[in-house]
């Protein structure tokens, strides 16, 4: 493997490495509805302001999402909102693990 390919691959992983919280995806599936301060996710997820501006902190880095500073509010929306197309595909892999499964249940006789 090349380094550019490398680099590439270990950019991708970071993204994926960033959503994979459930915390993070909840935030990520908000902010496709609309944009939202601290207070408002920290309210929605039932934490405390540090731990849900930690996990802003992740998807910032990532590139997923971006802040405004208003007064003494951050506002958060996605970067690319195309990141959910992402949870479609991966609904796409959940429903075929599962059909799978139950076809090999049934072959098994359970």
């Amino acid at each position: 493997m090349d380094e550019v390919r490398k680099s590439l691959l270990n950019a991708r992983a970071g993204v994926l490495k960033a959503m994979a919280h459930p915390t993070r995806l909840f935030i990520i599936e908000e902010l496709d509805k609309e944009e939202r301060c601290v207070c408002d996710l920290t309210e929605q997820i039932g934490a405390d302001v540090s731990t849900v501006s930690k996990h802003l902190s992740v998807l910032k880095q990532a590139g997923i999402v971006i802040d405004d500073k208003r007064g003494n509010q951050v506002f958060y929306r996605l970067r690319v909102p195309c990141i959910l197309n992402f949870f479609g595909c991966v609904e796409s892999v959940l429903e075929s693990s599962a059909r799978d499964h139950a076809t090999l249940m049934n072959a098994a006789g359970k």
